[in-house]
């Protein structure tokens, strides 16, 4: 794993160059709405995708994690349907429905049954490599995802200067980077962290989250400002030293959410001596959130190592597919 999480902009600019050559066609409709479907290492990229084109996007995106679809979806819908396996149950379910509600499809896959539905149906689809935790490929879903937005027409977006640029700036910051990282690490050992983001960028709260649960085995949870402090931000009145609070940050973030951090660090300030801050680096939205990004990963990769355990062991998720497949569909 820890050549992979190295091998993330490396990643970005594989992607950027499998977009850029594989021949997609138009769709021969207008595009009323987008459905990404998707799970896990597989799906998150659709969460952050969403995030950052929603100030640039057309028309409606929304994001989908589960077997069914919803109602809205018909033939002036874009489903984009991400499995990096190609054989995710769930996911497999969510293009069938969309099949037969007639909508437009567009694939993301290494191989497995939904890239073989997309040659079998002539749907665009974007592939990569398979073999590896699907956790460690996003930046291929990601960018594939980015570039179908763009080629279709939805979002204004460069993004093949967005993708060279984040590349560079992991490289030429990646030292120090990874000396945040385990600096951070260090600190939440023994913790059980809650990762804060602004609106407009929860998907990133989610993957550190995921990193966390899957490399590092510590449970965790995220939450997004300023819905929490409607609600959450009362829960920590029974907070202590046992949990952490991670402040993801941008300079770009809106001036009334800064000054709500401010004050929610010093209320949770009070329940715990582990509240922290990380702040991106970049010129734009999205190279800001790949950095963030590359960031968490190593974080779990270094809370991994402090915990002792296997970063590639998913026996939990691997159990529960044992047992799933026994039940017919």
């Amino acid at each position: 794993m820890k050549q992979l999480i190295s091998d993330f902009p490396a990643h970005l600019q594989q992607a950027l160059t499998i977009a850029q050559t594989t021949q997609l066609k138009p769709t021969q409709k207008a595009i009323h709405n987008v459905l990404i479907t998707g799970l896990g290492g597989s799906g998150i990229g659709g969460s952050i995708v969403a995030d950052l084109v929603a100030p640039l996007c057309s028309v409606p995106v929304v994001v989908n994690k589960d077997y069914m679809i919803p109602a809205f979806v018909g033939e002036t819908t874009l489903v984009l349907v991400c499995s990096y396996s190609g054989n995710t149950e769930e996911t497999l379910s969510a293009l069938s429905h969309a099949q037969q509600k007639g909508a437009m499809v567009a694939c993301i896959a290494s191989g497995g049954k939904v890239k073989e539905i997309a040659e079998e149906e002539g749907y665009n689809c974007l592939s990569m490599k398979g073999g590896n935790p699907p956790r460690s490929m996003f930046g291929y879903s990601f960018s594939f995802l980015l570039h179908y937005f763009k080629f279709y027409g939805l979002a204004d977006v460069d993004v093949k200067t967005e993708l060279e640029k984040s590349v560079a700036l992991i490289n030429h910051e990646s030292s120090a980077l990874q000396a945040e990282a385990k600096d951070l690490a260090d600190q939440l050992k023994d913790t059980t962290a809650q990762i804060l983001t602004v609106d407009g960028n929860g998907g990133i709260g989610a993957r550190w989250r995921q990193q966390l649960n899957e490399n590092a085995k510590m449970l965790c949870w995220d939450a997004v400002i300023p819905e929490m402090n409607h609600n959450e931000l009362v829960g920590w009145e029974r907070g202590s030293p046992q949990f952490s609070a991670i402040f993801l940050r941008n300079t770009s973030d809106y001036e009334r959410n800064q000054k709500r951090i401010e004050i929610i660090k010093e209320i949770i300030g009070q329940k715990t001596p582990h509240v922290f801050e990380v702040w991106s680096k970049g010129e734009t939205p999205i190279q800001r959130a790949m950095y963030l990004i590359h960031l968490g990963d190593w974080v779990s990769f270094y809370l991994s190592e402090l915990n002792q355990v296997d970063i590639m062991d998913i026996k939990s998720i691997d159990l529960l597919k044992s047992e799933l497949s026994k039940i017919p569909l």
